[in-house]
């Protein structure tokens, strides 16, 4: 009998289908944390199966049930009862829950860089129907994981639930998934060729999946970098681990999940490359009196406790090798402001510490559709040459330089309501921005109205050290001379107006129909 035909679906409508077989026996916030996981057993049998029918094509069938074949290719070897066909076969027996149980147990066991990854006995003590469980493997089998080996998958998962269900430990919180269009520009402008790379609050590890893909597009080598990160949550501290594991990509993550600021796991590091999303505008992320006299904020003002924006540029500063540089996100709050921040701001710029600001476009992230800021700090920007991926790059003297950035009208549409930065476009920026940086490439860079602009340090003084980039920037068609924070607070009044006005109106109607007899709750 020929084998059912199984209909393809986008991994989107796949998530989908699969959070509507767990409304119900489910809290939302714990969807992505049950699929997640049956959605690494399936990709790590895909790749299984893959190698598997390598070598029964290259005559190496005898070999085709040894580990050490799997592990050389960093594939993990699967044991019968790991084995996804296994689990489709058992998906209606009562036990279904325990088997899944075991079989994350059964890989974790046999695969070291695993340890801590998986979660242990977690689905047995799901109160969720077997046929439900069920009916989620059918959906999962219908994805397959090696279509777009381009894609962080484990990443786009952990996205798509954030953005879906906004669940409280993400989007509340100003934690957003970091699209791979935006990890690719960092990683082309900052270029982490070689060297200690950090993100101290890494998420599922999509910074380092796509680092890793820069480093082979560009004919690098990954054993020449090695992976720092930090993550609060627990859950996706092993998220984190398992998405890097299924990589081969060797980590550092410290010794178990913990907030960066008050327990660092990374106290002594000093990275060449620091890539980081920060969770936006942090509240009350630490107590008055504490962390006062915290290391990270010598020669600095100490950040407020209001909001942390400026606590974690900070941890990244104390966090760079004598010639590191970082890219990073920020809000755009960020990039004006006064007190402690704008203090802070100066002392940054005054240090010969910051390089570049990018404002980014809208909509790139799908959980908000806020424009954010991409910071670039630079340890060493004077004169020097280096060699870099085998080439000598000579860059000149920009201590007294920061390079402005508007982007706002680049990217192109994506899945009809998001923009993303096509590979082209991110080329221009990156080749733009290195253009100004090396010796040699004055000609080529040139300030352009509505796109860049190279400011001295006295001019930004002079905007009150403000790095907000339309204070710099020419713009000829649009009239963009206006602080992010002006603009939001003018939006905010008249808002407030409307809402006060649309209140006086209701209660004149109300008024009006009680004059008629008739009584409005």
């Amino acid at each position: 009998m020929a084998k059912k035909q199984i209909k393809e679906k986008s991994i989107e409508e796949a998530l989908w289908e699969s959070a509507n077989k767990l409304r119900g026996s489910v809290e939302p916030s714990e969807y992505k944390h049950v699929v997640l996981s049956l959605i690494f057993l399936k990709y790590a049998n895909d790749r299984f199966t893959e190698r598997r029918n390598e070598l029964i094509s290259d005559g190496k069938e005898a070999f085709a049930d040894n580990p050490v074949f799997y592990n050389a290719k960093n594939v993990f070897y699967l044991e019968p009862e790991s084995r996804w066909d296994f689990l489709i076969e058992n998906a209606k027996q009562n036990d279904i829950a325990i088997k899944i149980d075991k079989a994350l147990a059964k890989v974790e066991q046999n695969n070291p860089t695993l340890k801590g990854a998986l979660p242990s006995n977690y689905y047995a003590g799901l109160t969720l129907d077997r046929m439900k469980l069920a009916a989620l493997l059918d959906e999962i089998n219908k994805i397959d994981t090696l279509k777009d080996p381009e894609n962080d998958l484990i990443g786009r998962v952990y996205e798509y639930f954030l953005g879906k269900f906004a669940i409280a430990e993400g989007k509340g919180k100003g934690e957003y998934y970091t699209p791979k269009t935006i990890v690719n520009l960092i990683a082309e402008m900052i270029e982490p060729y070689r060297g200690k790379i950090y993100d101290p609050c890494c998420g599922s590890g999509g910074m380092f999946v796509q680092s890793m893909k820069f480093i082979e597009a560009h004919h690098g080598n990954k054993r020449d970098i090695s992976v720092y990160g930090q993550e609060y949550t627990n859950t996706t501290y092993k998220l984190a681990k398992m998405n890097l594991a299924i990589r081969g990509i060797a980590c550092n993550l410290g010794e178990m999940a913990a907030d960066t600021f008050h327990n660092d796991q990374h106290k002594d590091l000093k990275a060449d490359f620091i890539m980081a999303n920060p969770p936006f505008n942090q509240k009350a992320w630490r107590a008055e009196n504490e962390l006062k006299d915290d290391p990270r904020w010598v020669g600095y003002d100490v950040p407020p406790t209001s909001n942390a924006n400026y606590g974690w540029i900070l941890n990244i500063v104390s966090k760079l090798s004598a010639n590191g540089i970082a890219g990073f996100l920020l809000a755009n709050g960020a990039l004006s402001g006064d007190g402690t921040e704008l203090a802070i701001r100066k002392q940054l710029i005054q240090n010969h510490i910051l390089e570049a600001i990018v404002i980014l476009p809208q909509n790139m992230f799908y959980s908000t559709g806020i424009s954010v800021t991409l910071w670039i700090l630079n340890n060493n920007k004077k004169a020097r040459t280096i060699e870099q991926n085998g080439k000598i790059v000579k860059y000149r003297n920009r201590e007294n330089e920061v390079l402005f950035i508007d982007l706002r009208q680049w990217g192109e549409p994506y899945e009809k309501k998001f923009v993303q930065l096509p590979p082209d476009q991110i080329q221009k920026i990156a080749e733009n921005y290195h253009n100004w940086q090396r010796e040699g490439h004055e000609t080529t860079y040139h300030n352009e109205p509505e796109y860049c602009y190279s400011a001295a340090i006295d001019e930004i003084e002079a905007k009150g050290w403000s790095l907000v980039p339309s204070k710099y920037i020419e713009f000829r068609d649009r009239d963009e001379h206006v602080d992010f924070d002006t603009k939001m607070k003018q939006l905010q009044a008249e808002m407030r107006d409307l809402l006060k006005q649309e209140e006086e109106s209701s209660k004149e109607l109300k008024a009006l129909f009680e004059d008629f007899g008739y009584a409005i709750n």
